[in-house]
C-alpha cells in the first residue's frame, strides 16, 4: 500500500465501521456512524495542514495563537457524500461546500457527471473530497478530474472515505499517485456488479432510508 494511503487504525473507528456493516443498523444509526467516522477522518487528515500565528488577548493578558493557513473547501460527491459533510463542517465551519453530482452507470459501471457547483475559479487552496465508498474507483477518479481541471493540484486534495476496496484504491492511485487518501477500512474484493464485499451495501440508500423492499 502506498504511503499516500492512510488507513485509520483506532478501536473507536473499528467499532463504528463494524456497526455500519450490520444490516440491522437503522438509518439513524447509520447516519450517526458515518458522521462519527468522518469526524475522525477529518481530524487525522488535518494533521499536516499549515498553521499561521496571530496575536490576541485573553482576559488575563496577551498571547500568540495559531489558525489554519490554507483556505479549505469541501467537495462531497452526491448523494452519499452528503453524509460526511456536516462532520467536516464541524471542523471547518466557514468552508464552502461544492457539490459534485456523479452516478455510476449500472451496466458499464462508468461514472456519469450530472451536476457541478464548482465556481469559475477556485477561491480556496485545499480540497477535502468526500465519498463514503471507493468501490471501482471510477467515480473518485472522475471527481478528481473535475477538481484538477478546475485548477486545484491533486497534491492539494485529500480524499476521505469510510470504506474502500483494494481494487478501487489501486485504480485511484494509478491515475493520481500524488493523491493523499484517508480511509477507515479496506475490503478485499468487489462483486460482479462492482459492489464492495463484504462492504456496507448501498451507502446512499442506507443514509436516506430509500432501500427497496
Amino acid at each position: 500500500m502506498s504511503s499516500k494511503v492512510n488507513i485509520i487504525s483506532h478501536p473507536l473507528v473499528n467499532a463504528e465501521l463494524s456497526k455500519l456493516r450490520e444490516s440491522s443498523t437503522t438509518p439513524k444509526e447509520f447516519r450517526e456512524g458515518i458522521n462519527h467516522i468522518s469526524v475522525m477522518l477529518g481530524i487525522e487528515a488535518s494533521r499536516s495542514l499549515e498553521e499561521e500565528t496571530f496575536s490576541g488577548t485573553t482576559p488575563v493578558g496577551p498571547f500568540t495563537g495559531t489558525k489554519i493557513k490554507p483556505r479549505i473547501g469541501l467537495t462531497p460527491i452526491l448523494r452519499a457524500g452528503l453524509g460526511m459533510t456536516d462532520a467536516l463542517l464541524s471542523l471547518f465551519p466557514s468552508a464552502p461546500v461544492y457539490h459534485l453530482g456523479l452516478f455510476r452507470e449500472k451496466v458499464t459501471l462508468q461514472p456519469v457527471e450530472y451536476y457541478s457547483k464548482l465556481p469559475a475559479s477556485p477561491p480556496i487552496d485545499q480540497v477535502f473530497l468526500l465519498d463514503p465508498l471507493i468501490a471501482t474507483g471510477g467515480t473518485a477518479c472522475a471527481a478528481l478530474g473535475m477538481i484538477v481541471d478546475w485548477g486545484i493540484s491533486v497534491k492539494n486534495v485529500k480524499l476521505l472515505c469510510v470504506l474502500a476496496s483494494d481494487e478501487g484504491l489501486k485504480h485511484v492511485q494509478a491515475e493520481y499517485p500524488d493523491l493523499e487518501i484517508w480511509v477507515a477500512g479496506v475490503d478485499p474484493s468487489l462483486t460482479t456488479e462492482g459492489i464492495i464485499s463484504p462492504g456496507l451495501g448501498d451507502t446512499g440508500d442506507r443514509l436516506f432510508n430509500t432501500i427497496r423492499p
